[in-house]
């Protein structure tokens, strides 16, 4: 698993250099039938890293967040395949706007669990990779989420409120922690949570491309995360899924309590 990951790093950095940084805050775009934007950089980044990997991993499968919904289906519920999970640029608002918050986010997926996980952020150039079962790195370097000593009303909170419905006025009227974010990319999020560059985390929905790297990275670099019910973020089936995340057990019992209380019954 480790020279396939040596050799993904510079495939991912070489297509999102070439193919997403020319395109930033000058790409077109054009919205999809739930009104998500598209651009032609998450085109062109997917079909590029899709042609490369068929080259490299001829034997595995791909979905992308820019394939046709009945193909996605197709292969998210297809029984024991191994599959890469791509999202070729997640923050694509951001980066239709010129807000120097995106990524790309890659997974493999065996059995629907990831195994390989890897965020590039091409514009800080960070890759942040996960091996199941052998941790977490930052460029190359150990990433370990570290204990934090501050009580959850301390505690620094990304939040993305849209999803939320009923529970987004409870956190508006009476957030439980001092500061809160929502910067724009879920892939990001879920590995600036494994870095320590916040606490605590809350979504309302999120696709399978959203989250399998992300929480692969969070787990090995020793983080916590699951849905809003209680349930392992992945499950028997990839599908869409909320997250309760934080970098510490304490804030994360904490977080997930303060949440059970104040849950609306239809969130």
């Amino acid at each position: 698993m480790k020279p396939l990951l040596q050799a993904l790093i510079p495939l991912i950095r070489n297509a999102a250099q070439e193919e997403l940084l020319p395109r930033f805050a000058e790409s077109r775009r054009s919205y999809k039938p739930d009104g998500s934007i598209v651009t032609e950089a998450d085109l062109a980044m997917q079909q590029r890293v899709t042609e490369e990997l068929a080259v490299l991993t001829p034997e595995f499968r791909l979905v992308g967040e820019e394939m046709a919904e009945k193909d996605q289906q197709a292969l998210l519920k297809a029984p024991d395949i191994e599959l890469w999970c791509l999202d070729p640029l997640d923050g694509t608002s951001n980066f239709a706007c010129g807000i120097p918050f995106f990524a790309v986010s890659l997974a493999l997926m065996v059995n629907r669990k990831p195994v390989l996980g890897l965020v590039y952020d091409p514009l800080r150039d960070e890759c942040f990779t996960a091996i199941q079962g052998r941790g977490a790195a930052l460029n190359g370097q150990p990433l370990h989420c570290r204990r934090t000593e501050l009580p959850l009303r301390r505690a620094m909170a990304v939040v993305d409120l849209k999803r939320l419905g009923g529970m987004a006025g409870v956190i508006a009227v009476n957030p439980p922690y001092s500061s809160q974010r929502n910067f724009g990319s879920v892939a990001l999020d879920w590995v600036w949570l494994a870095a320590n560059r916040y606490h605590v985390y809350l979504h309302g929905l999120q696709k399978p491309w959203d989250y399998a790297a992300g929480a692969l990275i969070l787990a090995e670099a020793g983080g916590f995360s699951e849905t809003l019910s209680g349930e392992s973020i992945f499950g028997p089936e990839l599908r869409a899924r909320s997250v309760v995340a934080a970098a510490d057990a304490d804030l994360f019992r904490d977080w997930k309590a303060w949440l059970a209380l104040h849950r609306p019954l239809n969130v």
